[in-house]
C-alpha cells in the first residue's frame, strides 16, 4: 500500500484561450451559469478541499465570472504555452494557498458531465489502492479530472508544452489507479461540440 492522501487542493485549469472556438469556452453558457461557474460549483461542491483556479487568456472576463463564488483564482503569465505551463503553475499556486496540501486533482472547465462525486471517487480510490496517481477514463484514454500525491508535485512543476500530464503519466504506469468517467470525453474544443451539447441537454429535459 502506498502514501495515503489526506489534505487536498482542487485545481480548475482555465487559462486558455479556446483557439478552434474562436471565443473564451470558460464563459460559454451552461446550466444557468458559464462553464468556469458550472466547474467551479462542481469543485466547491465536493467539500474535498480548497478550491483555486488558473486564468490566463481572458483574464478580466473569466475572474469577473467567479467574484462571490468562494474560490481563489491565480493567473498564469505563461499561459500561451500550453497545460503544461498551467499544470506548472497551478502546483505552485495550491502550495501557496495549502502548504499542507499532500493531494492536488487537477480539473478542465470544458468537460460539463464532471460531478462531485467523481470528485470524491478519486479520494476514495486513491485510499483503496494507495496509487500515487488516480486518473478519470474515457474513450480508451486516461485524463481529467485526476489526482495527484505529493510525490509528484516537483514532476508536475517540469512540464511544458501542450501535452498536459501526459509526459507524468506515462511515467508513472505502474502508479496509476483509473476510476470510469465515460462522459468526460464530451467536451468542448469547437462551436459544434458546444451545439451538440445543447441539443443534448435539450433531449434530456423533454
Amino acid at each position: 500500500m502506498g502514501p495515503l492522501i489526506h489534505s487536498i487542493c482542487i485545481v480548475v485549469l482555465a487559462a486558455g484561450k479556446s483557439a478552434r472556438l474562436g471565443r473564451p469556452k470558460q464563459l460559454l453558457s451552461f446550466e444557468g451559469g458559464s462553464l468556469v461557474q458550472h466547474a467551479v460549483s462542481v469543485a466547491l461542491s465536493s467539500g474535498l478541499g480548497p478550491v483555486l483556479v488558473v486564468t490566463g487568456a481572458n483574464r478580466e472576463a473569466v475572474e469577473s465570472e467567479l467574484r462571490g463564488q468562494g474560490v481563489h483564482t491565480s493567473f498564469n503569465p505563461d499561459w500561451e504555452e500550453g497545460m503544461g505551463a498551467s499544470i506548472r503553475h497551478g502546483v505552485d499556486a495550491a502550495l501557496e494557498l495549502d502548504p499542507d496540501a499532500d493531494g492536488l486533482i487537477f480539473m478542465v472547465c470544458d468537460q460539463p458531465y464532471i460531478t462531485a462525486s467523481l470528485l470524491q471517487h478519486l479520494l476514495e480510490t486513491q485510499h483503496e489502492t494507495g496509487r500515487k496517481i488516480v486518473a478519470s477514463e474515457y474513450g480508451g484514454i486516461r485524463g481529467t479530472p485526476a489526482l495527484y500525491h505529493a510525490s509528484l508535485f516537483e514532476e508536475l512543476k517540469t512540464l511544458s508544452g501542450d501535452k498536459g500530464a501526459k509526459p507524468v503519466l506515462a511515467r508513472h504506469e505502474s502508479d496509476i489507479a483509473t476510476v470510469p468517467f465515460g462522459s468526460g470525453a464530451t467536451d468542448i474544443d469547437t462551436e459544434a461540440d458546444y451545439e451538440n451539447l445543447l441539443m443534448a441537454l435539450n433531449k434530456q429535459k423533454t
